[in-house]
């Protein structure tokens, strides 16, 4: 059977009948022809499905012009790609000039040729196929370049699993923590200049990294089942340091900006996931020297070791990890985090819950093996 190939579809708009009929006599033996006599009619076709591949818009309509009907267009994502031609009888240059600076990608004057709107119509159709194949190869590519990228930095952070096999589960872990904070973040006054699609990606995609550091870690100390020296605390404190600079170094190799937006976050979280908001964390970062991400994912980690059982302590309810992080226990207080975000986790804490529990058994495997981190 044949492939029936689809005529690309025309939306003529004008008021009026005249015109109309002249453009489809001119245009209907190639395209799929469909009519809007209004400004709010054509903008209610241009959305039906299939969209049109290209508008022929007059620009003296009532109540709502040519102009008007373009920009509204034009500000929606679902018709903002599709070529509109203006046709009409205004012919000042301020009129093109206006015309083209609102989006369209031509300027048709009447009376005008039906020879030369074949041929720009042809001309604006084609265009507009080289256009989206490139955009659609484009998307392609990147769509290959963030599952590579998502791939590589999760490797990276099971790495440090074989190291410490309790940090295959807790990366997956932080990893949602940290993204469910920031969605319940992204409308608060403090923050909404801060998340983005784009950053809540960055957060979410970097979070895998923030322990990456520990493969510098000596295993006599990473692997202790019980209290650490002061000596040795300190080398434990030495993974933020060796996280950071390893994710630097990488940095400074990277051109492209949207990959190094995400190194930026990657490089805060491994450094400052330890701090603390009132200053007594590892570096003494307090308040809002302390990155977003790092006080973000300082709570996660915190949530993440009380709920979690080690050789040293058995596991924490929820019910008890909640009640240390918003009361405190001698080791924590809630002054450790940025009240906006500690209201966060208590407004979202079922979810944290959830997440707990759907993500422990392979924790609770590798434990059985006897290698575990004795430290947050």
């Amino acid at each position: 059977m044949n492939n029936i190939i689809r005529k690309n579809k025309v939306l003529i708009v004008d008021d009026s009948n005249v015109n109309v009929q002249v453009l489809m006599e001119t245009l209907r033996d190639e395209y799929a022809i469909i009519v809007a006599t209004s400004g709010h009619k054509a903008l209610q076709m241009a959305n039906l499905e299939p969209r049109p591949d290209i508008i022929l818009l007059d620009i003296n309509m009532p109540e709502m012009d040519g102009y008007e009907v373009c920009r509204k267009l034009k500000s929606d994502s679902a018709t903002e790609s599709i070529p509109i031609i203006f046709i009409t009888a205004l012919s000042e240059k301020d009129d093109e000039k206006k015309g083209l600076e609102l989006g369209a990608v031509d300027y048709i004057i009447k009376p005008f040729s039906p020879d030369l709107v074949r041929a720009r119509v042809r001309n604006h159709l084609e265009l507009k196929r080289h256009r989206d194949f490139w955009e659609d190869l484009v998307q392609e590519r990147t769509s290959e370049l963030a599952l590579v990228q998502d791939a590589a930095i999760y490797g990276l952070g099971i790495l440090a699993e074989y190291r410490d096999p309790e940090t295959g589960q807790h990366i997956r872990r932080t990893q949602l923590y940290i993204r469910l904070l920031a969605e319940r973040l992204k409308d608060h006054p403090r923050f909404k200049e801060y998340f983005d699609q784009h950053s809540i990606r960055s957060l979410y995609n970097s979070a895998p990294l923030h322990d990456i550091g520990k493969v510098g870690v000596p295993d006599h100390i990473l692997r202790k089942p019980g209290p650490l020296t002061a000596d040795e605390f300190n080398q434990m404190k030495l993974h933020t340091i060796y996280g950071r600079d390893t994710v630097s170094r990488i940095g400074k190799l990277m051109k492209d900006d949207k990959i190094s937006s995400f190194l930026k976050c990657a490089e805060e979280i491994t450094y400052t996931h330890h701090e603390r908001w009132d200053g007594t964390g590892y570096h003494g970062l307090a308040g809002d020297e302390i990155p977003v991400s790092g006080r973000l994912m300082a709570l996660a980690d915190v949530y993440d070791a009380l709920v979690s059982k080690r050789v040293y302590k058995t596991a924490y309810a929820h019910e008890q990890a909640f009640m240390i992080i918003t009361r405190g226990d001698g080791r924590t207080s809630p002054g450790h985090f940025d009240p906006d975000v500690l209201q966060a986790f208590v407004d979202v804490h079922g979810d944290f819950r959830e997440i707990s529990l759907e993500y422990q058994e392979s924790a609770i495997k590798a434990l059985s093996t006897g290698l575990v981190c004795s430290q947050w």
